[in-house]
């Protein structure tokens, strides 16, 4: 199938667009991801820049901006988000606990879902909220599937090992214990895109008085099942998406 659609500067910059949705990247990376000249790559990337639809992280590399986010959300098509209420809800009800829901950002994770624990102590993080790639469960899942250099960079001063991160991909979910917080823990399981890449990490955290030292024994089951829910709803989405653009193009 042909992805031009004859305006030559707009499918470039799309191009430039899709190859960051795999992640941060430098400007070699992005041509080699892209196939583009360098020249053009950059200034495309830098024009992009300029509209907030592609942002640097703290090593100067290129990530999708906020932009993306902010439009996404106005168009009302943002299914993970509108799906993560009810599924956060649910698993909160279920385990007695705080249930957050986490996007990578470059090399911090942002909570853009939660469902709050309403009385007693709880781990209170509040959508918007911007944490370390470096520390907890969700940091953990938002990494361990990710390519091996990326995963490589990833640890490097990280509070966990490639091996915890071998254990993760094993497992299927990730926990952690006054990993990000003292006397706090939490589990978390990826959510994954319709390619199969992990795009978001649902989790669970409290005090480790409730949730124990090995909190996954108690609750990753649940966790797991939460998100594989809200990969379940991207998959449909976009298989409706497909059929919809299929039914077009017959007509």
């Amino acid at each position: 199938m042909d992805n031009s659609s004859g305006v030559g500067v707009l499918d470039k910059a799309a191009t430039v667009l899709g190859a960051l949705e795999a992640g941060p990247a430098t400007l070699a990376q992005l041509v080699g991801a892209t196939g583009l000249a360098r020249p053009t790559a950059h200034r495309l990337a830098v024009a992009l820049e300029h509209h907030r639809l592609v942002s640097r992280d703290m090593q100067g590399r290129f990530v999708l901006g906020p932009r993306l986010g902010e439009l996404a959300s106005a168009a009302g098509e943002d299914r993970l988000l509108a799906a993560a209420g009810p599924v956060l809800g649910a698993l909160r009800d279920h385990t007695n606990e705080s249930a957050q829901l986490f996007r990578r950002q470059g090399d911090m994770r942002i909570c853009v879902a939660a469902a709050e624990r309403p009385v007693g102590l709880r781990d209170s993080i509040p959508v918007g909220a911007t944490l370390s790639m470096l520390a907890g469960s969700a940091a953990q899942v938002l990494l361990a599937w990710e390519e091996p250099d990326r995963l490589h960079r990833g640890l490097q001063g990280a509070a966990f090992t490639a091996t915890a991160l071998s254990g993760v991909r094993r497992r299927g979910w990730a926990q952690s214990v006054a990993e990000r917080e003292p006397g706090v823990a939490s589990v978390s399981a990826p959510v994954r895109g319709p390619s199969g890449r992990v795009v978001a990490a649902v989790s669970i955290s409290g005090p480790i008085e409730r949730l124990s030292r090995q909190p996954g024994r108690l609750h990753a089951a649940t966790v797991v099942a939460g998100a594989n829910k809200l990969t379940e709803v991207l998959r449909r989405h976009h298989a409706m998406q497909q059929q919809q653009q299929q039914q077009q193009q017959n007509v």
